[in-house]
């Protein structure tokens, strides 16, 4: 760092106080509470807001799962929706039939028929 730059960080600096005076404590009080107040805003908007859009939207597509309609499950496993219980899922996949949970569901690729088959 040279000289040049060192002078930019002490014009950056709050000016010093007059002899025998301290600063005011609210002022210091208040730019923290301000900055924490900032903090807290960006931090919803960064990560809370997005999460729970996300599991809003998670929430929906487990009303909608259906007979016929073919799945994801979180562990990757691809399978057609048999049966549709209140909170499990009978599916087929190959020759296996398996009995999930509806929160292991993480997307529907294919809508099936109405009726299923």
């Amino acid at each position: 760092m040279d000289l040049s730059s060192s002078k930019i960080f002490l014009a950056l600096s709050p000016p010093p106080s007059p002899a025998g005076t301290q600063p005011d404590p609210r002022g210091q009080m208040f730019g923290t509470l301000g900055m924490l107040v900032i903090m807290i805003v960006m931090f919803y908007f960064v990560l809370i807001r997005p999460q729970q859009k996300k599991a809003k939207e998670h929430a929906q597509l487990l009303k909608t799962i259906k007979r016929g309609d073919r799945i994801v499950t979180s562990s990757g496993i691809v399978g057609e929706v048999i049966n549709v219980k209140d909170k499990t899922v009978m599916i087929r996949s190959a020759d296996a039939k398996f009995e999930i949970t509806k929160s292991a569901v993480a997307e529907i690729t294919e809508r099936g028929a109405e009726g299923g088959e």
